[in-house]
């Protein structure tokens, strides 16, 4: 009798794992979108550097210079949209970052 428990055991103990593991793999993916969010945070456009402005989706270093640039030679921006006004900066790449933009 004992060695047809042995086996239903280790099944059940490997089917156990198997959850488990699944339930950890989730827990991890969660944490993973978590940081994520966190680390997007508001950027200022009217005083953040070219460092953090590269930071955003679609605006690499030269996007970021001519962000920063245009503020220096034209003064603030008045609304999130005038980054349009900045040759590079279309719509869909405001449209992609509005969410973390702010004056």
């Amino acid at each position: 009798m004992n060695k047809k428990l042995i086996p239903a055991l280790l099944l059940t103990s490997l089917m156990s794992f198997s959850s488990a593991q699944a339930a950890v793999d989730q827990v991890a993916a969660d944490t993973s979108k978590t940081s994520t969010q966190k680390s997007a945070q508001i950027i200022s456009i009217n005083s953040a550097s070219a460092a953090q402005l590269s930071t955003l989706k679609g605006v690499g270093d030269s996007k970021a210079k001519a962000i920063v640039d245009y503020r220096k030679t034209h003064g603030k921006f008045g609304s999130i949209n005038d980054l349009s006004n900045v040759k590079g900066i279309g719509n869909k790449l405001i449209e992609q970052n509005k969410a973390i933009l702010s004056l």
